[in-house]
């Protein structure tokens, strides 16, 4: 029996095209938690840039953001797990080297560093990440851990820099840049952590997913649902291919598994 259901955000709860989460999806998710299942966010995105689920955030039960760095209830921390130091400070010293743009990402705030008009074409255009401010000083993150780092270069830049930042590891889900949190935290160990907080077995979860950092938790999941506009070795990673995002993908996944 499917007792919760784990979604990652763009590409899966919402349409890279509309930028909203499909009516379908919407009916589908009321249904599910109508008959007592469980909803929860899992995505590569700070908690601070979670904006485009306001259709479904009174269904949502718990979160697992920043690729699984910091996962909460309500109130309550299931982990926070911080990039040391001197991971953090190889990034900005590359990144001034080879002039290119990171967003530093702290618990509760995001400061863009040395900002370049990708970061407005990829994040703003292209994912609806409105609100952040690019003339917020780095000061505005001190005390705060950083959980996550995202560097816009491609996978070459991505090969050369990460020997220097032995401690973090890299999903990437998007040819523009990608995100970098703390080895050791990705999708699928949160998972694992809220399942036991939550007193759920793996078995009874299940995950969607379409890009790279969705792999971990698709592979951890009870079932693992790739959608269809998922890249090929996202699907290979999962249990079941459902159709597109646009195309009722969530809803026809959860008939097919009998949750709704």
């Amino acid at each position: 029996m499917i007792r919760a259901a784990f979604f990652d955000i763009d590409g899966t709860l919402v349409s890279f095209t509309t930028h909203l989460i499909p009516q379908s999806t919407v009916d589908a998710l009321t249904e599910f938690h109508k008959r007592g299942g469980r909803i929860y966010i899992s995505t590569g995105r700070p908690i601070a840039i979670v904006n485009n689920i306001g259709q479904i955030k009174d269904l949502v039960d718990g979160y697992i953001t920043f690729n699984g760095a910091y996962s909460f209830i309500g109130d309550t921390d299931i982990n926070c797990n911080a990039i040391p130091e001197e991971d953090v400070q190889a990034m900005i010293d590359d990144a001034k080297a080879n002039d290119y743009t990171v967003l530093l990402c702290g618990k509760r705030d995001v400061v863009i560093y040395n900002y370049h008009d990708v970061f407005y074409e990829v994040f703003v255009k292209g994912l609806g990440v409105n609100n952040i401010d690019p003339n917020k000083p780095a000061s505005s993150l001190k005390g705060q851990p950083i959980l996550q780092l995202t560097p816009f270069f491609g996978p070459d830049a991505e090969k050369k820099v990460m020997p220097k930042m032995p401690h973090s590891i890299s999903a990437r889900w998007n040819p523009n840049f990608t995100d970098i949190t703390v080895r050791g935290a990705d999708k699928g160990h949160a998972l694992r952590l809220m399942a036991a907080h939550e007193g759920l077995d793996i078995s009874e979860c299940i995950a969607f997913g379409d890009g790279g950092n969705d792999i971990p938790i698709l592979k951890t999941a009870g079932i693992g649902v790739a959608m269809g506009n998922a890249a090929d070795n996202v699907k290979a990673a999962a249990d079941y291919v459902t159709t597109h995002v646009d195309d009722n993908g969530i809803a026809n996944a959860l008939r097919h598994f009998g949750a709704i």
